[in-house]
């Protein structure tokens, strides 16, 4: 699937923040790359969980991990389980702007639902906003592990490979001492 046109994407944004303004405090969980790549002025970070969304790697990458002739895999929430991650509280000053790029960033091909969710970290719970799969949108898949490292051990987009984005990803969870098996069952068709 081809990107969508910025003035339209910016046009779900502008639909979005008038059901939904930015809160004076606004909190943004991250779970994949925002979590080493946030481009957003964060002024406070937070290790926190989200029960009842779990990460996959449902979302077909055409722009950013991958092409339309060579799709790659990002990762994505669905429902069940629970999610370890960072929730970022942005910057007053630029969380307009700050989450205008984000959106950009995320809705790139409208793959994404925007969603609050409460994120309950070692100094109390704060309500963020995410970015959740739409299990309806045609980039919405359910493949094996095996597929999965196949499909992100060949792709490369305009963000750059995805096994880089795989990578810098796992790095990060380690880093900070979350441990999602997902990581491992695709990794583990690697090392056959």
């Amino acid at each position: 699937m081809a990107p969508y046109p910025k003035n339209q994407i910016l046009h779900a944004l502008d639909r979005y923040l008038v059901k939904n303004p930015l809160p004076e405090e606004l909190w943004v969980f991250a779970y994949g790359s925002l979590l080493w790549n946030p481009e957003m002025q964060v002024v406070e970070s937070r290790q926190g969980k989200v029960d009842g969304l779990q990460r996959g790697f449902n979302s077909l990458s055409t722009v950013h991990r991958g092409t339309q002739e060579c799709p790659g895999l990002v990762l994505s929430l669905r429902e069940g389980g629970y999610c370890e991650g960072v929730a970022f509280r942005i910057s007053k000053t630029s969380k307009q702007e700050d989450f205008k790029n984000l959106w950009l960033r995320e809705m790139v091909t409208m793959f994404y639902q925007p969603h609050k969710c409460q994120v309950a970290t070692d100094n109390g719970t704060v309500t963020a906003i995410t970015f959740v799969a739409d299990k309806q949108h045609k980039q919405y898949v359910d493949f094996d592990t095996a597929q999965c490292a196949s499909m992100i051990g060949q792709a490369h987009g305009g963000r750059g490979s995805n096994i880089d984005y795989f990578n810098n990803t796992l790095s990060y969870l380690k880093k900070l001492n979350i441990h999602d098996p997902l990581f491992n069952d695709i990794s583990h068709h690697w090392a056959n």
